[in-house]
C-alpha cells in the first residue's frame, strides 16, 4: 500500500505562490503517474495537473494552465505542483494521487484512475 503525504497548503493573497509538495512512501527510484485535484465542500474532485508515469507527458486544466506547473523530483518519489499568481478562486482542498498501472504515456484525468491518494491540504486565497 502506498501512501502520499501532502504539505505546502496555507493562507495567502491573490497574486501570492505556493508550493505542494506530494511524497510517497516508496523507495527512491519509484515512478507513478501523477496528479493533482482540488475540491471544495458539496463539488466534485476537479482535475487541476497531470503527469505521466514516465514524465514525458503534462496536462493542466484550462483554469490553471500558464498558472501552475507539475513536476517531480529527480528520485521520482515526490512530486510538486506550483501555483503562482493564486486567485480567490483557486481557494480549496488540493489532493495529489499516484497510479502505476496503464501506460506509461497515459496522463490519468480522472480520480477514478488513481489508486492512491494523500491527505489533502487547504490552499486559502483571500486578500
Amino acid at each position: 500500500q502506498v501512501q502520499l503525504l501532502e504539505s505546502g497548503g496555507g493562507l495567502v493573497q491573490p497574486g501570492d505562490s505556493l508550493r505542494l509538495s506530494c511524497t510517497a512512501s516508496t523507495p527512491s527510484g519509484t515512478a507513478y503517474a501523477m496528479g493533482w485535484f482540488r475540491q471544495a465542500p458539496g463539488k466534485e474532485r476537479e482535475f487541476i495537473a497531470g503527469m505521466s508515469y514516465r514524465g514525458d507527458r503534462l496536462v493542466y486544466a484550462d483554469s490553471v494552465k500558464g498558472r501552475f506547473t507539475i513536476s517531480r523530483s529527480s528520485t521520482k518519489n515526490t512530486g510538486y505542483l506550483q501555483m503562482n499568481t493564486l486567485k480567490s478562486e483557486d481557494t480549496d482542498i488540493y489532493y495529489c494521487a499516484a497510479d502505476s498501472s496503464g501506460s506509461v504515456h497515459e496522463v490519468k484525468t480522472t480520480p477514478g484512475m488513481y489508486a492512491y491518494w494523500g491527505q489533502g491540504t487547504q490552499v486559502t486565497v483571500s486578500s
